[in-house]
């Protein structure tokens, strides 16, 4: 992997890949080159919409592709295990999006593969790579808002209809799609000395959960309340307060502003992201980085924390009942 040409492929050919084959394209030194759908007219369609050099029919033609620096998995979180271990098996280099398995056990199995194989794997969870991320942490705790305290974050769209929402067999929900954001967001400000965990879930008829409100307390003391929906939208903000302010954020599932008020509600500076394609190509890019530097797992989203989250979702979804076809099998 020291020879890294650049040569991006997409497993799987909708809507998220879409997004992601449109960043490509605006990036620079990236080659779009490969991308494989359940059939080969998508594929070839899409190839030719984004300009990907190779189409397949085939997930597993795809990845015996030689020239192949990084595969981009973008199917349903139901198959993420499965099409992420071909790609290790195949020596490719993985970025797998989020959430990154159905559950721990497999996140377990499949991190245990790459470091067997030796092949680097990275969870596309895209906010842990953005800059501004690191910018909303460095304002929490450099005292512009005191001493931070208390955190809220939400994230809601009406989306419950969508069938890999609404499936347990596609591992739906509005915890692996939507609240992982609140939940990286509540980690990546205040931390991962979580001492207690309280939540309620509202589930669909299909026994998946459909919103949820969980609410964090860190030994020190610090509190996060967090929500997720699939079935209304909401205003999308994390609130970072302190005793003397506090930080608005105006959207965690990809922050654009960071807006800080005094203690008496007067707004004191706005921070504004910086110019960006669309905020994927901070994890593309830190993919390539590392794999030039022949490392196999990110700084900014270590295998432990991947793996500590999973398990933290496991744990909410065991406590509500939302149980999943992967959580049935005895053996991967």
């Amino acid at each position: 992997m020291s020879k890294v040409k650049n040569n991006i492929a997409i497993l799987g050919a909708g809507g998220i890949a879409t997004k992601m084959a449109a960043t490509l394209q605006q990036m620079k030194d990236v080659n779009c080159y490969a991308v494989a759908a359940r059939d080969l007219q998508r594929a070839q369609a899409f190839a030719k919409e984004w300009g990907f050099k190779h189409a397949y029919g085939s997930y597993e033609e795809m990845v015996a592709n030689p020239e192949i620096d990084l595969v981009y998995v973008a199917t349903p979180h139901s198959h993420h295990y499965e099409h992420a271990r071909l790609c290790i098996l195949h020596g490719k280099a993985v970025l797998c999006e989020k959430a990154f398995t159905a559950n721990a056990r497999e996140a377990e199995s499949l991190l245990q593969l790459a470091k067997e194989q030796q092949v680097y794997i990275a969870e596309a969870i895209w906010t842990r790579y953005m800059p501004f991320s690191t910018t909303i942490r460095e304002l929490a705790h450099s005292g512009i808002i005191g001493k931070p305290d208390m955190l809220t974050a939400s994230l809601g769209y009406p989306v419950a209809n969508k069938e890999r929402i609404a499936k347990p067999e596609l591992c739906g929900g509005a915890l692996l799609d939507l609240g992982v954001y609140p939940i990286n967001f509540a980690r990546m400000v205040f931390g991962t000395d979580i001492a207690d965990i309280q939540s309620h879930c509202v589930k669909n008829e299909y026994g998946v959960d459909i919103q949820e409100s969980i609410s964090f307390r860190y030994a020190d003391g610090k509190m996060a309340a967090l929500q997720a929906t699939v079935s209304c939208a909401n205003n999308r903000q994390g609130i970072i307060s302190g005793d003397k302010g506090y930080i608005i954020v105006d959207n965690i599932n990809n922050p654009h502003q960071a807006a800080i008020y005094n203690a008496d509600h007067q707004l004191v500076k706005i921070y504004d992201c910086p110019p960006q394609i669309s905020g994927y190509e901070y994890e593309v890019q830190a993919c390539i980085d590392d794999l030039r530097k022949g490392k196999l797992e990110p700084t900014t989203m270590p295998h432990a924390e991947t793996l500590a989250i999973m398990r933290l979702l496991d744990q909410l979804r065991a406590e509500w009942g939302v149980v999943y076809p992967a959580d049935r099998e005895t053996a991967l």
